[in-house]
């Protein structure tokens, strides 16, 4: 029973700074540089275990896995779909599952991951809004999921991940400190070197939050998940609407630009006659034209818990045509992994039972 306690008592080693793993370390009689050692082995390499520490000591593997652990990502189950995009879902130190994706492309390699086990907004089109939230992530498994699609790019196609975006499951800015604290180990020289240029955060639009990011003079992108460019259509489908409203936004992505000089991404899905119409480009494009920014169209990726549909080519050619034609800067982004139910909205950790059984 004693052994048993000692067990469940045990710190998540990440969950220390460098400073308080120094200190502990000198108060066990250590040196205190294997302190930094210890760190390189949690960020830079990302070890699972500390068995993998190679040039510590035995003795001083047994102290760490006597007082700590490691609680590593997992990766439960993995899927590849016919477009080569792999879908995992993640396995967490408490059982909870989240889902990430890597989204191969001829220019780019693309890791998107999840900031919370399920969400809290209730957006209709989307399968995690139908999901209740049950907690944070926290910086650590953000960062492993990184790192898990990081491995399956270099070891499925042999290629360095090099893009990142925060479009999983969960609000990424009802997170924000753990969200920051991630990027943080991302990007650092200490962790896996990543430019912040190469990370976009996405939002469905917390105006005070969008306001933080400004006053923190972050470095990575911003993409806000807008979909509809007047507030009652909005509100149908994006209920934190109704306490963020465009004028709100419109107001606080003008203060993020201000104070970071980052073009902001607005995300936009068409719906079959829903938001697809000539009326709701001439919307778009007024709110749009307040902010320098860049539109991504996105095809709908249809979920049993909603009757949305994608709209027609034709009709999605002349809404991205009304825009270009206004001088923005218009990507359509067509669906990838659907056939897994890995494009964007389909991630909802629909294997949850089975994987626990």
């Amino acid at each position: 029973m004693k052994m048993e306690a000692v067990a469940v008592n045990k710190k998540d080693i990440r969950k220390l700074s460098i400073s308080q793993l120094k200190d502990f370390l000198v108060e066990k009689g250590e040196q205190g540089f294997r302190a930094k050692q210890v760190y390189e082995w949690l960020w830079k390499k990302s070890v699972q275990s500390f068995e993998e520490m190679t040039n510590l000591s035995k003795k001083t593997r047994e102290l760490l896995e006597e007082h700590f652990e490691i609680r590593a990502v997992k990766v439960s189950e993995k899927q590849v779909s016919s477009d080569k995009t792999i879908k995992s879902s993640f396995r967490l130190f408490d059982e909870n599952l989240v889902e990430g994706v890597l989204i191969p492309a001829d220019d780019r390699m693309t890791a998107c991951v999840s900031s919370q086990v399920g969400c809290s907004l209730t957006c209709k089109f989307c399968a995690t809004g139908y999901m209740d939230r049950k907690r944070n992530l926290d910086a650590a498994e953000i960062y492993d999921q990184v790192v898990r699609i990081k491995e399956q790019a270099e070891s499925h196609y042999q290629t360095p991940l090099t893009n990142i975006v925060y479009m999983g499951m969960g609000e990424p800015l009802l997170n924000y400190a753990n969200v920051l604290e991630s990027v943080e180990y991302i990007t650092s020289s200490e962790g896996l070197g990543m430019s912040p240029k190469r990370i976009t955060v996405s939002t469905a639009g917390i105006a005070k939050m969008i306001k933080k990011l400004g006053d923190d003079e972050v470095k990575f992108n911003l993409a806000l998940s807008l979909h509809a460019a007047n507030d009652e259509k909005r509100n149908t489908i994006m209920p934190i609407n109704e306490s963020n409203t465009l004028e709100a936004l419109k107001e606080s992505l003008q203060y993020f630009y201000k104070k970071t000089g980052n073009r902001i991404t607005l995300e936009y899905i068409v719906f079959y006659r829903f938001n697809d119409s000539l009326e709701d480009a001439k919307e778009l494009w007024k709110f749009a034209k307040q902010f320098p920014c860049k539109v991504n169209i996105i095809e709908y990726n249809p979920i049993s818990e909603a009757n949305f549909t994608n709209t027609d080519p034709q009709t999605l050619d002349k809404f991205a045509g009304f825009l270009e034609e206004k001088g923005m800067i218009v990507n359509v982004r067509r669906s990838r992994g659907k056939d897994i139910d890995a494009a964007c909205g389909q991630l909802a950790g629909k294997k949850k039972e089975e994987i626990a059984e």
